[in-house]
């Protein structure tokens, strides 16, 4: 992006507009200020400043960014949600970052409804909040002017460019899950059936062969969450692989798998195995040797 600038709002500060904030600043084509003050009629009609949760507008061409003046039955977006939409971010945001939609919420609707909507005690809200957030925030609330270079400036940037990255790297980990990803079916003599999703060796996904799995699985509109059982993918440590409970599912304590003389691990809370076996009936007798009857 060509920008020179960004303006949000003085008085207190909060993530939507944070966060959107640092997203503009990892954006732009150069090193760029955030002025926290009153937008002029300069700055709204000025293509390469944005104004972000202030100015009574949402102008994506002008680059204004505002949602306070939507309808009290609009669909709860924060700034973050305006700002990721013109990086064309905003499905992926959804689709990976669980704090998002409850981000939204929290700037739009606050925390009662957002736990109404959420079904928790409002109570919830109040305990996950986080001290990291509270001094970042707190530190942004107290500065007229964040330049480049200074510290807040340095996170920020770090944070926008992590958080891009991350939505970046998990929708090309997603399409390569799809295209090398494999269901397989074990069959029990007792006349159960259950579903393991395996991921083989890839080049691609060597430094982290699990991330993403667990959030593919859940997009991905076949998967049967009462018959998928576990996920198999290459163990980083290792030349064998990585056997992982899905979800925690009842029927499946890896922890018996211990005595097996191919087991290199097996966690005793019975979610994960390691094996030094590759080959795949093996690796299916293995985890069928694991299937229990839950009980009750």
């Amino acid at each position: 992006m060509n920008l020179k600038a960004v303006v949000t709002h003085p008085g207190g500060a909060h993530k939507d507009e944070f966060l959107a904030c640092c997203l503009l600043i990892a954006a732009a084509e150069s090193e760029i200020p955030v002025f926290r003050k009153d937008p002029e009629a300069g700055d709204l009609e000025d293509p390469e400043i944005a104004v972000v949760d202030v100015g009574g507008d949402h102008d994506p061409a002008k680059l204004v960014f505002d949602h306070h003046q939507f309808e009290r039955d609009h669909e709860p977006v924060c700034a973050l949600s305006l700002v990721l939409q013109y990086l064309g971010r905003y499905r992926s945001a959804l689709d990976y970052c669980d704090w998002m939609e409850t981000a939204e919420w929290l700037d739009s609707r606050g925390p009662i409804e957002t736990a109404r909507w959420l079904e928790v005690p409002v109570e919830a809200i109040f305990r996950l909040n986080s001290p990291i957030d509270a001094a970042m925030l707190q530190l942004f609330a107290g500065t007229g002017e964040v330049t480049p270079g200074s510290p807040l400036w340095v996170i920020m940037r770090s944070t926008g460019s992590s958080l891009l990255g991350y939505l970046d790297s998990m929708k090309a980990r997603m399409e390569l899950l799809g295209l090398i990803g494999e269901f397989w079916t074990i069959d029990l003599e007792d006349g159960r059936s259950f579903e393991v999703f395996h991921v083989p060796r890839h080049e691609d996904i060597a430094d982290n062969p699990s991330l993403g799995i667990d959030r593919y699985l859940m997009l991905d509109g076949q998967t049967n969450s009462e018959k998928l059982i576990a996920t198999v993918y290459p163990d980083r440590r290792g030349d064998g692989c990585a056997i992982n409970r899905f979800r925690d599912h009842p029927s499946l304590d890896l922890s018996l798998l211990a005595p097996e003389p191919d087991i290199r691990f097996a966690h005793v809370r019975g979610f994960v195995a390691k094996t030094e076996s590759t080959d795949t009936a093996r690796i299916k007798a293995l985890i069928a040797k694991a299937i229990v009857t839950p009980a009750g």
